[in-house]
């Protein structure tokens, strides 16, 4: 049986440029552009350029070019590509352990309203 290809593991700057994306859901590079210059006004229309090609080579973007300006958009969701990389985390960093990853994800500080959130969820598991 053929294995599944992998989910391309973005770097940082790619998952902060995908996380502009998402909400966008399709965008040209001038449009994201100008959505990344809210929380990072020092980033050129070049660098986002060129790391939307990147990302298009790496296959974490899909391109529309019938239009004169190219649009982008995310090849996976964020919920697909958020589990690949958790469990790839989990995997490589607590030995496969989703209890370990959790316990440690915990123990890093969390808010008393997550905290809430969370055994809220737990407690709706239960019943």
């Amino acid at each position: 049986m053929a294995k599944k290809p992998a989910l391309p593991k973005p770097t940082p700057a790619e998952l902060d440029l995908l996380q502009t994306l998402w909400p966008l859901g399709s965008a040209t590079v001038r449009q994201v552009h100008e959505a990344m210059l809210h929380d990072r006004p020092d980033v050129t229309y070049a660098t986002v350029l060129r790391l939307m090609q990147i990302m298009h080579g790496k296959g974490l973007l899909i391109r529309d070019e019938a239009g004169r300006s190219h649009v982008y958009a995310p090849a996976y969701t964020q919920d697909s590509l958020q589990t690949n990389l958790l469990k790839d985390l989990m995997q490589r960093a607590f030995s496969g352990s989703a209890k370990a990853l959790v316990l440690a994800a915990l123990k890093t500080g969390i808010s008393k309203k997550e905290r809430e959130e969370i055994e809220h969820l737990l407690k709706d598991e239960k019943q």
